[in-house]
C-alpha cells in the first residue's frame, strides 16, 4: 500500500466523527498503529508525502534511500521506482 492508504487505515483507527474526511497530517513522531509495511514511490523532496514516510520510517533512513536512488539514477514521482518500507 502507498500513503494514501496508510493515510486512510491511520484513520480509521482513530475515533473520528466523520468517517467521509479525515484531518490526519501524519509527520516524524506520529506513533503508527495499524500499518507496519508501506510499499511507495520516491517523492519529492519537502512534501507532505515525504514527510510521512520519514514519519515511518525515520528521516536518516529515507535520506540515505534518496541518496542511493539518486546516486544509482532511479526515476522519482508517480512513474518512478518504488520501495518497500518495513
Amino acid at each position: 500500500m502507498g500513503t494514501t492508504s496508510v493515510r486512510a487505515l491511520e484513520s480509521c483507527n482513530m475515533e473520528i466523527k466523520n468517517r467521509e474526511a479525515t484531518s490526519l497530517f501524519i509527520t516524524p513522531g506520529y506513533k503508527f498503529n495499524v500499518v507496519d509495511a508501506m510499499i511507495t514511490n520516491f517523492h519529492v523532496p519537502e512534501s507532505t508525502l515525504m514527510m510521512l514516510v520519514c514519519a515511518f520510517a525515520g528521516f536518516d533512513n529515507i535520506m540515505n534511500a534518496y541518496k542511493h536512488a539518486t546516486d544509482s539514477k532511479y526515476r522519482f514521482l508517480s512513474f518512478g521506482d518504488a520501495m518497500l518500507i518495513i
